[in-house]
């Protein structure tokens, strides 16, 4: 059966990942985010962080930069760079053609910088080749005219056509709203859920010092000294992709089924990178699972309300896995909602791997999840 545009199919991919200690996404006084679930305080990384932190892994996927997006103030300016390097019109006779595009949008002015945008405009490389299409074959003759004439050439819907047309892969699954400009928005196919930890942590600092390499033997003291705020923590991860407004927003079937696969496998890998160098926390999943629903997704976040307690020396990334596995069965069980298809990636044994085999079946290599992954959303 092939996909069609009506039929309806979430992917929700759940992630157990143990990080040490580290800061990965930083709140306003410069410490670990956190958040209170089940009544106890835990690490928390925020959907933003992580959303991008997935989309700066797609192009190491092989995606090219013509199937991504770029989020930026500064639309104008990449206009203007793009029509200059297309026409071979100077900066300023470019940027004149830029304004004259984009003016009947309405895209409001930043009150702090003129040449930049009030809000971050979301759209594909290949759109804004789209928006110098429109000057490209006659940019002399436009760049001739003065502002009154020039301001009449272009019209709202020649750059709505431009932007509302071929959507990259990640404002196709990530969406863009912007508040004044209805008429280009993109209803997201993707959900990411807060990251939080599946037990309670403490918040711990760093003191550092740093010595001055030139300093005399006289010297006393450090060249520099602060604190920085870190934690460790299994956290539990969610993100879901209605495959059937993927569709929607790339027109193309095959291709919504390419983009969920990309997401699955970017947001697998991705890692926010804050204080990344003082920490080097980089890690891999301990457990992926992902499984498909024609109802609506499924965050199994429910199974850590009661923070999970580490068995011992064991750690809490099998109690977690454990827990996981036995909110999965009691959805499907207790609410009669059982998924339509399950995959599941990971390394655990004994009790917790025979729990997760129940659960969600057999487990595969993360490659072969992908493959299983493709060939059930093609079907």
């Amino acid at each position: 059966m092939s996909i069609g545009l009506t039929r309806r199919r979430f992917i929700d991919v759940h992630v157990l990942q143990t990080v040490p200690p580290s800061n990965l996404n930083r709140d306003d006084a410069g410490a670990p985010k956190e958040a209170t679930y089940g009544g106890v305080r835990r690490p928390r990384a925020s959907s933003q962080a992580w959303k991008r932190a997935t989309r700066m892994v797609f192009s190491s996927l092989g995606i090219g930069e013509d199937q991504l997006g770029t989020r930026t103030k500064q639309i104008a300016d990449h206009l203007t760079g793009r029509i200059a390097a297309r026409t071979g019109l100077d900066e300023t006779s470019a940027g004149r053609l830029a304004v004259a595009v984009l003016a009947p949008l309405g895209i409001s002015a930043s009150k702090n910088k003129e040449e930049e945008s009030a809000y971050q405009l979301f759209y594909g490389n290949k759109q804004i080749e789209q928006l110098v299409d429109l000057v490209a074959d006659r940019a002399a003759q436009l760049a001739a005219l003065d502002d009154k004439k020039l301001a009449t050439e272009f019209t709202a819907a020649q750059a709505r056509t431009a932007l509302m047309t071929g959507h990259p892969i990640d404002v196709a699954l990530f969406g863009r709203m912007v508040a004044n400009l209805p008429d280009i928005d993109v209803n997201a196919a993707c959900q990411v859920a807060h990251a939080i930890a599946t037990h309670g942590a403490e918040l711990e600092f760093d003191f550092y010092t740093a010595v001055d390499d030139r300093q005399g033997p006289d010297s006393k003291g450090a060249g520099m000294m602060g604190r920085i705020g870190f934690n460790s923590a299994t956290f539990y991860r969610y993100g879901a992709v209605a495959l059937h407004q993927l569709d929607t927003n790339l027109s193309d079937p095959a291709a919504a089924v390419k983009a969920t696969i990309a997401f699955v496998s970017a947001f697998v890998r991705s890692m926010p990178t804050g204080y990344g160098n003082s920490f080097a926390h980089r890690t891999m999943p301990q457990l992926v699972a992902v499984t498909i629903r024609d109802d609506h997704p499924v965050n199994l976040v429910t199974a850590f309300e009661k923070p999970v307690t580490a068995y011992g020396s064991t750690g809490y990334a099998a109690p977690s896995a454990a827990a996981l596995a036995a909110e999965q069965t009691a959805i499907a069980t207790t609410w009669g909602a059982p998924a339509l298809w399950t995959g599941v990636t990971h390394a655990f044994t004994d009790t917790t791997a025979k729990a997760l085999d129940e659960s969600f079946g057999q487990p595969l290599t993360f490659p072969g999840l992908l493959d299983a992954l493709t060939a059930e959303l093609s079907r």
